[in-house]
């Protein structure tokens, strides 16, 4: 039954995506795009669709990975933020913007911004899934356990860290952090969407071959051993290509919370728990980058002309809707 709602929920996902790239600070009719020249059609082409197209991107990575890192650890709580994924990226960006952004002379300055904001970005991504893996490794064998509170370690020590730079940092690369840290797609780089777009459907075709891996992960690693799979070194896979993937999307727009775990949550009641990841995780695509989409459009619209990072618009309804989930899965005496 969950595979046959499938296609609605890619149509509708899809309809509502392109909607939002009408509105913002001002509506666009749909007719103005056909003066070709004219304003709003300059706004439309150059702007609006570019930034819709990366909330959508960003949103169905984040949602892609944290469903894996859910069924893989099966715990409800596992997400990008949990694994020190975007921690890492965070400190990376914040050693560009505190260390290096105005200390090009210096040693470490010049590293960070011979790599930029957003090449620091992804090499703090690297070095945190490194470490959680180095950690992991040093326990003796692969055990999801382990790798979570790896993760749950580095996220913490690498926030420390970036509240230390931000201590040390001039007024202006300290705000310049706090900006970053909020995640925003003002200001999006649109030479970084077709590395964004290889990224998130490169990474996601892989995931969607080992979606029956993830089933059995699912069920325990015991039974997964059982019928013959590798548990280590499936687990090695999708470990490495969701922090990829996470990586990816956090060095363009910063750490936005939340997606990653609320939407598979959200496909779950959708499709049902039983559902399989062949099929939440093409709806976890879908509605995850809709999801992002329409927090944008709000962020645009709410405050305009001013406009809110988008990261504050996901954590706003993330919270509400958790509590909703704690209080139903309470009741029920279950929370997967």
């Amino acid at each position: 039954m969950s595979q046959k709602r499938l296609p609605a929920l890619a149509a509708a996902c899809l309809l509502l995506t392109c909607l939002s790239a009408f509105g913002g600070m001002n509506f666009i009719q749909p007719s103005a795009l056909l003066e070709w020249g004219s304003p709003d059609a300059e706004v439309f082409w150059r702007a609006r669709l570019p930034r819709v197209w990366a909330a959508f991107l960003a949103g169905a990575g984040l949602s892609m990975a944290g469903l894996v890192f859910q069924g893989m650890f099966r715990n409800v709580l596992a997400s990008p933020f949990t694994l020190g994924v975007s921690s890492g990226a965070s400190l990376g960006a914040a050693c560009f913007f505190g260390l290096g952004g105005l200390g090009g002379g210096a040693a470490a300055g010049g590293l960070w911004a011979g790599l930029g904001g957003m090449g620091s970005a992804f090499a703090g991504a690297l070095f945190s899934m490194l470490l959680v893996y180095l950690i992991t490794r040093a326990r003796g064998g692969f055990s999801a356990s382990v790798m979570l509170l790896a993760g749950v370690i580095i996220n913490f020590f690498f926030s420390s860290l970036v509240m230390f730079i931000q201590y040390l940092s001039a007024f202006y690369d300290s705000l310049r952090i706090m900006h970053w840290l909020m995640g925003s797609l003002a200001g999006l780089d649109l030479l970084r969407l077709p590395e964004l777009t290889f990224a998130v459907l490169g990474c996601g075709l892989f995931l969607r071959r080992m979606t029956p891996e993830l089933d059995l992960l699912l069920a325990g690693e015991e039974l997964a051993a059982s019928r013959g799979l590798e548990v280590r070194r499936a687990k090695l896979h999708l470990f490495v290509i969701s922090s990829l993937l996470v990586g990816a999307i956090v060095s363009v727009t910063g750490p936005i919370g939340f997606v990653g775990m609320m939407v598979p949550h959200f496909c779950r009641l959708l499709l049902g728990s039983g559902a399989s990841h062949r099929v939440l995780l093409p709806a976890a695509f879908w509605v995850g980058g809709c999801f992002l989409a329409l927090c944008d459009l709000a962020a645009r619209g709410l405050l305009a002309p001013a406009e809110l990072p988008i990261g504050i618009m996901t954590a706003l309804s993330g919270a509400p809707f958790f509590l909703w989930v704690l209080f139903r899965g309470s009741r029920r005496g279950e929370f997967f």
